[in-house]
């Protein structure tokens, strides 16, 4: 049997960038406060989504809080909508009960040991310590967390506090006004931002133009509730120029010119925000189409443009092209151990022949004459009369 969903195609250039990303960025320069943004593109099979995917588990790996999403089911043209599916993912309540459990454990006390349903202020009470001095010093700091963090806005920071305040029991909330927070953090339908007043702050509705503060803050909380870092993957980012898609997210010219003008404005801002990787990947055709795709928006295109491009592969460079790092990297032998990892999965049917060098030579040449990406040629060589048969 045989199938691109159930055959693997390890894809040893792009394991290389991926291991080069861990040391430097995940483990290194984001960690310790850097900000960067990368977009990886490439032909059919090039390995884009497993290569994005293998980020962001690596990331995982890494101590980062990691989210994952396509295109084909989110908006981009408003960033809203970005950050209201990075939030969904990245579990607000899940980072509030962290952040409690730090300021549980910086006042000397182990959260593990407080009885399931009851808060940090029940135990003091259990205790005989639920004292004025104990509920100041919660408050103190709740306050040095959020309200005086400078890296926060003030009305997530406000929200924060509040729940992690109830989280705590200092003070506690009425389920109604927690409901009315969530939904203002996630920009639920004909919610009014005016019900929030009774808990002393007024925050303006959340939209493309306060959205990227928001994710900086979102970020903040995630590195103040133990996380590396925030990691963000978005794949598909092609579907802007998909004129064969009819699904729900149709672009127009005006949704995907305002989409490259909220990756420009991220661009542009990427360097005031703290402890974060975005990674954008996206098939060759939103590089190659001249009247849809990068290049129509010049604004965007100079600003991620490897400006200098020399024989040798720059891993450090913003855009990666899948296809030629594998020019770069893969040899004759490389394409036949791929070949013959294609043939060790075959598990039904008469087992095909792994190629030989003079078809490892055939299609490197053939790579780059063609536009078709490796390890798609290596597949149809050692598979094509199976696939073909499967098919019929």
């Amino acid at each position: 049997m045989v199938g691109n969903d159930i055959i693997p195609m390890q894809n040893n250039s792009s394991d290389r960038i991926v291991d080069f990303w861990n040391a430097r960025y995940l483990h290194e320069f984001i960690p310790a406060g850097g900000s960067k943004i990368k977009f990886v593109t490439g032909l059919e099979e090039s390995g884009k989504t497993s290569m994005l995917r293998q980020a962001t588990a690596e990331a995982k790996e890494a101590g980062f809080l990691t989210v994952f999403f396509s295109a084909r089911d989110i908006w981009l043209y408003d960033f809203k909508f970005v950050f209201f599916e990075i939030l969904r993912q990245a579990r607000l309540e899940h980072l509030i009960i962290r952040c409690s459990d730090a300021i549980i454990r910086q006042m000397g006390f182990d959260s593990a040991n407080i009885p399931t349903g009851k808060t940090f202020i029940d135990f003091l009470a259990s205790e005989n310590r639920n004292d004025a001095l104990e509920r100041l010093e919660i408050r103190n700091l709740l306050r040095k967390r959020f309200k005086e963090n400078p890296v926060m806005d003030n009305s997530f920071a406000i929200a924060c506090s509040l729940l992690c305040g109830d989280c705590l029991g200092q003070p506690k909330l009425e389920p109604e006004s927690k409901e009315h927070i969530f939904a203002w953090l996630t920009g639920q339908k004909g919610f009014r931002v005016t019900s929030l007043r009774p808990l002393g702050f007024s925050p303006v509705r959340i939209s493309k133009f306060n959205a990227r503060r928001m994710l900086m803050s979102l970020c903040e909380l995630a590195r103040i509730s133990g996380y590396a870092g925030l990691f963000i993957a978005i794949d598909d980012v092609d579907v802007l120029v998909d004129k064969a898609n009819y699904g729900l997210l149709h672009y127009t010219k005006m949704r995907r010119e305002d989409t490259y003008e909220s990756i420009r404005e991220l661009v542009d801002d990427i360097d005031n925000f703290n402890n974060i990787m975005f990674v954008f990947g996206f098939d060759r055709s939103l590089i190659d189409d001249e009247k849809m795709g990068l290049k129509s928006y010049q604004a965007l295109w100079m600003r991620i443009q490897n400006e200098v491009v020399s024989e040798r592969f720059n891993k450090f460079a913003d855009v990666i092209d899948l296809n030629r790092l594998a020019s770069s990297m893969y040899t004759p032998e490389m394409l036949i151990e791929l070949s013959q990892q294609l043939c060790s999965n075959v598990k039904e049917g008469k087992i095909p022949v792994p190629i030989n060098a003079d078809m490892a030579e055939q299609i490197l040449t053939l790579s780059r004459l063609n536009g078709k990406s490796i390890p798609l040629l290596v597949r149809q060589a050692t598979l094509g009369s199976l696939m073909e048969k499967q098919e019929q």
